[in-house]
């Protein structure tokens, strides 16, 4: 199979819904305000990995990634 390839572009908008989706189920399970978890979460591990193509993060889910920054901040 040959292997697609994601314009930047397209990739950096399809990282921006994701992130929109995280930081709305985070701040509905959570009770915080949802610009506070934005913030939290763009300045949080979890949120640089997503915009590192290397990492594939944002080959997954919302709820993957929620879950995964749920578990940094219980480390932290």
């Amino acid at each position: 199979m040959a292997e697609v390839t994601i314009s930047k572009g397209r990739m950096n908008y399809t990282i921006d819904l994701l992130i929109t989706m995280v930081t709305e189920e985070i701040a509905e399970e959570t009770g915080r305000d949802g610009k506070d978890v934005l913030t939290d979460f763009l300045c949080s591990r979890t949120g640089k990995a997503l915009y590192d193509e290397k990492t594939k993060l944002w080959c997954n889910g919302p709820a993957y990634i929620a879950e995964l920054y749920m578990e940094e901040l219980k480390k932290d």
